[in-house]
């Protein structure tokens, strides 16, 4: 990874503002990502990131200050407005301890779904942003458009120009099936890359990344492990444990028993195609053909083009 001016000196002000929480430091340093949408470090107990390029400060701020009212639901951050950093906008966080990728039966199903439910459940203040899921989804799709076409790139185009228009970032969100759907504050990214353990290394799980945070469809929060479940690539066991939960603590996002694929598919479906998207995008430009797994999300997307929305939920895995 070539050196940059911003992140030398986002790891500079990530020193700095540990050095200012924490004495004597450890002084531990990571680079955790660097992306062209998001370069994020960590300096002993101290994140800090650097958020893409074109996001609105008004709506970041706004996003902020979600998360330091929620503290046993959202990571608090440590300072309630961005700053500025080489024409990006700088916040600053807790570490917490991620998910273990290499303990799959470890993970925190439950724990995710009830911080979800209680998001859900969240009166969203007034002048909250959309939820930004469907518009990744969009972007997802433009980013499949600008590659050089494969023979996975049609399957997925198609599959996404089935999907209703609010899926796609076109519309609002109309009532979902037999009864009406009300706004909710949404996390709009979920997945277990996304939760943490503050106090580490025993706290509570907490939800992180605000960047999608919004007003809209609460399906859209379930619908990775829902898509996940459908492919093949989450057990059933999973995938139960993780509605149930959700259940139980209230969530609004499906009924409370009964069939859920009603109110998921159409949100699952999304996810799909823009994991689906996402992979061959990656694959082009590595050189590389798609793995096993992507593939069985590709021909996830092959296979919506042959079952009609309302039965799809009969047809789930």
């Amino acid at each position: 990874m070539t050196a940059t001016p911003l992140l030398s000196d986002l790891t500079t002000r990530a020193k700095a503002k540990a050095h200012a929480r924490t004495q004597p430091c450890p002084c531990g340093a990571a680079t955790l990502t660097d992306r062209p949408d998001g370069t994020v470090v960590r300096h002993a107990d101290t994140v800090a990131k650097a958020h893409a390029p074109d996001t609105v400060p008004t709506e970041l701020t706004a996003r902020l200050a979600v998360a330091a009212r929620l503290p046993g639901v959202l990571l608090p951050p440590l300072s309630p407005t961005p700053v500025d950093l080489h024409g990006r906008l700088v916040t600053f966080w807790p570490y917490g301890d991620p998910v273990d990728p290499e303990d799959p039966d470890a993970a925190p199903w439950e724990e995710a779904a009830t911080l979800l439910a209680r998001l859900h459940r969240t009166p969203a203040p007034p002048g909250l942003p959309p939820m930004r899921g469907p518009a990744k989804a969009a972007r997802a799709i433009a980013r499949l458009r600008a590659t050089t076409p494969q023979p996975a790139t049609e399957p997925v185009l198609r599959a996404w120009a089935a999907l209703p228009a609010w899926a796609r970032a076109e519309a609002p969100m109309p009532d979902l099936p037999g009864r009406p759907s009300r706004p909710s504050l949404c996390h709009g990214d979920l997945h277990l890359g996304q939760l943490v353990r503050h106090p580490t290394p025993d706290g509570p799980w907490l939800l992180i990344d605000v960047d999608d945070l919004g007003v809209g469809a609460p399906t859209w929060d379930l619908a990775r492990p829902a898509a996940w479940y459908a492919c093949g690539l989450l057990p059933p066991d999973e995938w139960t444990r993780f509605l149930a939960a959700y259940r139980t603590a209230g969530g609004p996002a499906v009924p409370a028993d009964g069939d859920p694929w009603p109110a998921l598919d159409t949100a699952a479906r999304a996810l799909t195609v823009q994991t689906a998207a996402l992979a061959i995008v990656k694959a082009t430009a590595a050189d590389r053909p798609l793995d096993d797994v992507q593939l069985a999300v590709v021909d996830a997307c092959a296979r919506m083009g042959s079952v009609p929305p309302e039965l799809a939920h009969e047809n789930t895995k």
